[in-house]
């Protein structure tokens, strides 16, 4: 995204997190949660700010920014809260979940402009919009197809052809032969997922070809902490025989610039998942590195990725939690060779609408000519839906907080916290 925008624009690029020095035309920023000073300094330089995630919720001067804001509400955090936070404490669980909605909703009251992710999103956001006042006679009059409030703008895909550089699974990982068809599961592990019916289907196929391996490229995120569907996964793997033989996992978190050697290698990828609201309104980035390497695959139905593979013959679609229809799918993707010939080629030409020219044209044509959304208010803050779904601040709220989290969570990880909080704010 910085790397399009500085080809017509000053640009720098801020991250909360790490930061690794990198060659780019674009000046590189570190700014934790409580440098606001540092943070305010970027804000003020800026014409238009670009954000994401937490950002608002983290940074005084965002939240009261007179700039042009154009939020990336690329992931539906809340409801993607009601999965990761299921095997948490009821109190818990509800706090993860209305949290991130008021982050969300702080968000798209404030913003003068939106990227979602597909065609699907944009409409459930547009609902969520109209709850809080953005669609009004003011916005509807500036644009009757609110393209100017929202527009999909997704991850992209790199235009050169991926190359392999390295051998990294084939005839190096212990059980797994040059000649095997190898079907990669080209992420982590979470609990929307359904990696369980996967594992029974390769357990069941492995039986008619002892050729089939299927690797899990991804296991311990460097952030996301493990969920219980991982120890779920290697238990099943484990009972069914099938651990280190046809079914294998790889515990460390594989290099962005490294993963086209582990893709590469691979016969097809895959993508099960459970039917549910976040399926519904997901958007599988994985999805995206098959079609970068070219290859067919296979994916549950519920989501737009799945459309995709269904309209474009990108691979074969199956009904959720169905471990024939899973396995007789991955026999044909791996075994059909005249199938796979002509799921190849259409992944090679569907693989050009998400380069990242197109899959951002809305953010280059919006910065090209920049303006604050029909219905700004000088006030950003009265635009929040009567303080419902603002954080709250202060010494009452603190207090509220230590209470909860030493009731769900006990006095060490409160003390923890405490501890992570004070660091960030020396």
């Amino acid at each position: 995204m910085a790397e399009l925008l500085s080809a017509d624009n000053n640009v720098a690029l801020m991250t909360t997190t790490t930061l690794e020095p990198i060659d780019a035309p674009f000046e590189l920023q570190r700014v934790r949660p409580g440098e606001d000073a540092k943070f305010a300094r970027l804000h003020d330089w800026a014409h238009v700010v670009v954000f994401q995630g937490h950002a608002m919720d983290q940074f005084a001067a965002l939240r009261n920014s007179s700039k042009i804001l154009v939020a990336d509400i690329y992931d539906p955090m809340h409801l993607e809260m009601l999965e990761q936070g299921r095997e948490l404490g009821q109190a818990t669980w509800k706090l993860r979940v209305s949290t991130a909605t008021r982050v969300l909703n702080d968000q798209l009251a404030r913003a003068d402009f939106f990227l979602c992710a597909s065609e699907r999103q944009r409409l459930f956001y547009l609902g969520q919009l109209t709850t809080l006042g953005r669609v009004n006679p003011a916005t509807y009059a500036a644009d009757p197809h609110l393209e100017r409030l929202i527009s999909v703008a997704p991850f992209g895909l790199d235009d050169s052809q991926p190359t392999h550089t390295r051998d990294v699974v084939k005839g190096v990982r212990e059980g797994i032969r040059k000649t095997d068809k190898l079907i990669i599961w080209g992420g982590g592990l979470y609990n929307w997922f359904d990696p369980l019916t996967l594992i029974r289907a390769v357990a069941q196929l492995s039986v008619r070809h002892s050729n089939v391996r299927l690797l899990f490229m991804g296991t311990k995120h460097p952030v996301v902490d493990e969920m219980g569907i991982v120890t779920h996964s290697l238990r099943l793997a484990q009972e069914l025989g099938v651990l280190n033989k046809s079914v294998f996992f790889n515990e460390s978190w594989v290099q962005f610039s490294d993963r086209q050697n582990w893709l590469l290698e691979a016969d097809a990828g895959v993508s099960t998942h459970m039917s549910h609201v976040e399926t519904t309104f997901a958007f599988r980035t994985r999805i995206l590195d098959y079609l970068w390497t070219g290859l067919p695959m296979v994916v549950t139905e519920g989501d737009s990725f799945a459309e995709l593979v269904e309209t474009q013959n990108l691979g074969i679609v199956v009904p959720p939690q169905n471990v024939d229809a899973l396995e007789h799918a991955l026999e044909r993707v791996l075994f059909d060779k005249k199938f796979v010939a002509v799921a190849r080629a259409n992944v090679q030409r569907v693989r050009a609408e998400f380069f990242w020219d197109r899959a951002l044209s809305p953010l280059i044509s919006f910065v090209k000519d920049p303006r604050h959304a029909a219905d700004y208010m000088i006030d950003r803050p009265a635009l929040s839906q009567d303080g419902k779904y603002r954080k709250p601040y202060g010494l009452t709220h603190s207090a509220r907080m230590f209470w909860h989290y030493l009731r769900s969570e006990g006095p060490d990880r409160v003390a923890k916290r405490i501890m992570s909080r004070l660091r960030k704010t020396r």
